[in-house]
């Protein structure tokens, strides 16, 4: 018996991403300008934001779309290193 294999995406293809982190007056833009630099066909239709309950999370949603899987790294990295985001799903 073999091991099941991941399920394969086809590129490109519509992705969602929601990015977490904490709350700040310019945290969407800097979401966005992130996002802009590896898919720079966003757009502002494509984001929505929502607050924590308590007001101190900020989550980002967006819909890219997505050309391969070294662009969701790339984009995954640069956001995660920016000390910003504290997850990235």
């Amino acid at each position: 018996m073999s091991e099941p294999k991941a399920p394969t995406i086809e590129f490109p293809c519509d992705y969602g991403i929601k990015v977490i982190g904490n709350s700040a007056p310019d945290f969407k833009e800097f979401v966005v300008g992130v996002v802009q630099r590896h898919a720079p066909e966003l757009r502002e239709a494509d984001v929505s934001v929502q607050d924590s309950s308590k007001g101190r999370f900020c989550s980002v949603r967006l819909n890219i779309v997505a050309t391969g899987e070294a662009q969701l790294k790339a984009l995954f990295e640069e956001l995660k290193a920016s000390g910003r985001v504290h997850m990235v799903l």
